[in-house]
């Protein structure tokens, strides 16, 4: 194996176009709590009422931007591939990261549907690698992909030499 065919790259594939509506949804309920918590103390509590009302619009405005910015621009950047040799991927939005992960290097391939994952026949994959800096995870994979990819990872990594540490 040549020194560059691990290298730092743009992964290839795009995350499903569904995931622009599941992380706009978890925007939206988060910002709906955020903007709740001090509207329901301005109903209770007469003497902060002024300032828990302008607390209700600073974070309700808050909440909008992000809701309308973020999964738009995640989208943008959150990419993934799985080579023979190694799980590429690029994520975040403010703070963004590009990772690779040689196949020898992975210990276990998971996935994961939460309640509105499923809702949006999403799914996430985690590959846990012998890293410090964590595993990597690819969201917003349709689901049926995701299970091909899970699938995929577990056969390389079955024959790929090493002891993952």
């Amino acid at each position: 194996m040549s020194s560059d065919a691990l290298r730092l790259r743009p992964p290839r594939h795009r995350v499903d176009r569904r995931a622009i509506r599941w992380w706009t949804t978890r925007s939206l309920v988060t910002a709906a709590a955020a903007t709740a918590v001090p509207g329901v103390a301005a109903v209770l509590v007469e003497p902060a009422r002024f300032w828990l009302l302008l607390a209700t619009a600073v974070a309700g405005l808050a909440g909008l931007a992000v809701t309308v910015v973020m999964p738009q621009w995640r989208y943008r950047v959150h990419r993934w591939e799985v080579t023979d040799t190694a799980v590429y991927t690029s994520s975040g939005w403010l703070w963004q990261e590009w990772r690779v992960a040689p196949m020898s290097r992975i210990q276990t391939v998971d996935t994961e549907r939460g309640p509105l994952q499923r809702t949006f026949g999403l799914s996430s994959v985690t590959v846990t690698t012998a890293s410090a800096a964590g595993p990597i995870e690819i969201s917003g994979l349709a689901h049926e992909l995701a299970t091909e990819v899970v699938d995929q990872l577990t056969e390389t990594t079955e024959s790929t030499p090493g002891d993952a540490t």
